[in-house]
């Protein structure tokens, strides 16, 4: 009888979240929109009708029209060419972000998990101290210290996932650093970077994808909150909490500069937490109900 391999293994589970993601229509109609964001974000420059920037003081404050499917702004400046090419740096601070919050958060994890004893109790003690601070209010302070802008704006939210990754990877892998397949590895002399990288972390990961793909709903919303007190991304970079800072003080004469970035906001946040409730029921049938 031919031998499974650990490829096979791992493409089987793939295959099977997959078989399992196509079941659930909300979770599928989640990434239909987040692709076709993403999508019309890269092609944004070269589909959008007018140059983001390009103002046009005979359509300040023109309403939707066909010209203008989102009317204009205070400036004349075609509201919906900047929401799309906005999407650009919008969904991008919320991946970048969420990906090196947890590329650092489950290394600490790892460590703190594996390890235990006294290196454990030094790392979660310096996250207590790390989460006794409000989360935004330490991305505010990080952002205050380092400027605006969007590099600037990807590094205070990477630091502000990072304590909550770091103390879920933990317990996943105190959980299953007592499992008879890691004492099996140790006897062989297995290494402990292996262990971890080849037999703790595949079994832990699944609760981590969940977490991250909701964690980049919660940073979107958290950049476009640090944009709107003009501390993240600054015009005229059509960033939607920028767009929604700028369009505030017109929010009775021209409610539909808010409208807009703020749907485009409310729905990318909606496409990413249904995707993430289907991935978490696929990973993990036991929580369906």
């Amino acid at each position: 009888m031919p031998k499974t391999t650990g490829h096979a293994k791992n493409q089987g589970g793939f295959t099977a979240v997959i078989r399992q993601m196509r079941k659930n229509k909300a979770a599928m109609l989640g990434l239909l929109i987040l692709s076709t964001e993403i999508i019309l974000a890269i092609l944004a420059p070269y589909i959008i009708p007018y140059d983001y920037s390009f103002m046009d003081m005979a359509n300040m404050f023109a309403k939707p029209s066909f010209s203008h499917p989102f009317g204009c702004d205070d400036m004349g400046r075609d509201i919906f060419s900047r929401v799309l090419f906005g999407a650009r740096y919008s969904i991008s601070i919320g991946i970048i972000a969420v990906a090196i919050g947890s590329v650092i958060g489950c290394t600490i994890g790892a460590i703190a998990g594996y390890f235990g004893g006294q290196v454990d109790n030094l790392i979660m003690r310096f996250l207590d101290i790390i989460q006794a601070i409000p989360g935004m209010l330490l991305m505010i302070v990080i952002s205050a210290v380092l400027g605006p802008g969007y590099f600037n704006t990807i590094v205070a939210l990477s630091i502000g996932s990072i304590s909550g990754m770091a103390r879920m990877l933990r317990a996943q892998m105190l959980k299953e650093r007592e499992n008879e397949y890691i004492e099996a590895a140790q006897s062989i002399n297995c290494s402990k970077f292996r262990i971890i990288t080849s037999h703790l972390l595949p079994n832990c990961i699944s609760p981590m994808i969940v977490s991250a793909t909701m964690g980049v709903a919660q940073t979107i919303t958290l950049a476009a909150g640090l944009s709107f007190i003009g501390l993240g991304v600054q015009p005229p970079i059509p960033e939607w909490g920028a767009m929604l800072s700028a369009a505030r003080q017109f929010i009775r004469q021209a409610p539909h500069l808010v409208y807009f970035p703020g749907l485009a906001i409310a729905v990318t946040v909606l496409a990413l937490n249904l995707l993430g409730d289907g991935l978490r029921d696929a990973l993990d049938p036991k929580l369906k109900n």
